[in-house]
């Protein structure tokens, strides 16, 4: 064979022989996923903590390769989580979803300012107003009522919140502190406890957040005195603020995520930006509604003012009707 010929079939043979080999694309490897771990200081099963897992959530798609694992870490009214949460690696594996006024209230009370130092606020997702409540079968027209039937008679009144410290149960004491009349103010172990004893008329009423009494308002089982918020709320645009009843008080439970203090910006900017997005979905903003909150973003610098007025609030409080020392803790 001409060994010309015999070398352009050669060719041609190993040109053939690479055309029937199935090209093989480089596999890249696969992204690790990240690992958020999120600590609630809530009872599971709670109204707050059914109201937490609710944004996670809508947050979750928002956060593409990241596995969110929610934790229950309550105790010390709400002051271990708080610890765990500053005792925590910064480096964006965890995070807490933390309430004002229970930070500010834990700081002052277990005298613990790092507490407070050695976490960041990422920004407020949710706020919800405290209610003040009686049966609807012996109901306080006005929260006026209320003050003035203390004033002639405190222990024929009893106001029931949940326990001593709570955001209810600091409403109730600047309540007492703006009527500037002595309130009979009966704490009970959960919120779910105080509700069950304004429902059974054992208490004439009772402060407690909204989310908790919005289900027996809608019903008639409960009537609503006032909202300690300065507007009216969406769905029951016939209750009340206190303001209208001349008593000054606005009272929240305000909620949000945090991450250990030193956790770097490059590591909670994404997180930041997924949090807004979820806090002003409509869908969620629906849902928080009809459970009893108002979503309401607001970022870590003016959530972080916030709670510095109410600490500087509750001080004052502190140093004319500590809570605790009344109350047994």
């Amino acid at each position: 064979m001409n060994p010309g010929r015999r070398g352009l079939l050669t060719g041609a043979s190993a040109i053939a022989a690479l055309a029937i080999v199935p090209r093989v694309r480089a596999v890249q490897p696969a992204r690790p996923r990240r690992h958020l771990t999120v600590l609630l200081g809530l009872r599971a099963g709670s109204v707050l903590d059914k109201a937490a897992r609710a944004f996670f959530d809508v947050l979750a798609p928002l956060l593409p390769g990241t596995d969110i694992a929610l934790t229950n870490l309550p105790g010390d009214a709400g002051r271990t989580m708080l610890a765990a949460l500053g005792d925590a690696a910064a480096d964006g594996s965890v995070a807490g979803w933390v309430m004002t006024p229970t930070l500010p209230a834990r700081i002052i009370d277990r005298e613990e300012p790092a507490l407070g130092q050695r976490i960041r606020l990422l920004g407020q997702i949710e706020r919800e107003p405290v209610v003040f409540v009686s049966p609807s079968n012996d109901p306080a027209t006005t929260i006026q009522d209320i003050i003035q039937r203390a004033a002639d008679d405190a222990d024929a009144v009893p106001l029931g919140t949940p326990p001593a410290g709570s955001p209810p149960h600091l409403a109730a004491l600047r309540l007492q502190g703006l009527a500037q009349t002595q309130l009979n103010i009966v704490t009970f172990p959960s919120s779910a406890a105080a509700l069950q004893a304004v429902l059974d008329g054992n208490v004439s009423a009772a402060a407690l957040g909204l989310a908790d009494a919005i289900g027996p308002l809608r019903d008639g089982t409960l009537g609503a005195i006032g909202i300690a918020a300065r507007r009216r709320f969406g769905l029951l645009p016939d209750t009340p603020v206190l303001d209208e009843g001349g008593i000054p008080l606005s009272a929240f439970v305000r909620c949000g995520v945090a991450v250990p203090v030193d956790t770097p910006a490059d590591i909670a900017a994404p997180l930041i930006g997924a949090l807004k997005a979820a806090a002003n979905d409509d869908a969620f903003r629906q849902q928080a509604e009809a459970s009893g909150f108002y979503a309401t973003w607001a970022d870590g610098a003016d959530w972080t003012q916030l709670m510095q007025t109410e600490q500087a609030t509750l001080t004052a409080l502190w140093h004319t009707n500590p809570w605790l020392s009344s109350s047994g803790g």
